[in-house]
């Protein structure tokens, strides 16, 4: 899924789909894949030594989703898209500091692909990130 921003549609949708028929993909209709997805917010918390369970307990009236750390150590909570501005002021009241947060669309199924074919799929990825309108790009690849 790609979301772009863009001042003239004409030359992105463009611009894209050259991006997908140069790496042998096709460009589908708008929406053609939300429901792969699921749009969650998703916060970055420095782990001041909370414990998770209570934290889950206080923040799921606001929106929780999900809750647990990265490789770095950080708490990773995600709410839902319609509650993303109630968390984040539930985290702010609770003097949580935040290091990062963005709306991301988190693949409700992931799939596994051959080395090969998992090449093509990135290569495709970078290219469309490299242009100038596109924002974000998600994909379900394991």
């Amino acid at each position: 899924m790609v979301d772009t921003a863009t001042d003239n549609t004409t030359r992105t949708v463009a611009n894209v789909r050259m991006h997908f028929n140069k790496c042998g993909g096709s460009l589908g209709n708008s929406g053609s894949v939300g429901f792969m997805f699921n749009r969650l917010g998703e916060f970055k918390i420095k782990n001041g030594g909370q414990n998770l369970e209570d934290l889950e307990l206080e923040l799921i009236d606001y929106g929780l989703e999900e809750i647990g750390e990265d490789s770095e150590g950080n708490i990773i909570v995600r709410a839902t898209f319609t509650e993303f501005g109630n968390m984040a002021k539930a985290l702010e009241e609770k003097g949580l500091e935040v290091i990062a947060s963005e709306l991301k669309r988190i693949p409700a199924n992931t799939v596994e692909l051959s080395e090969e074919q998992a090449k093509e799929v990135l290569e495709l990825i970078d290219r469309l990130e490299q242009d100038d309108d596109v924002q974000q790009v998600f994909h379900n690849l394991k």
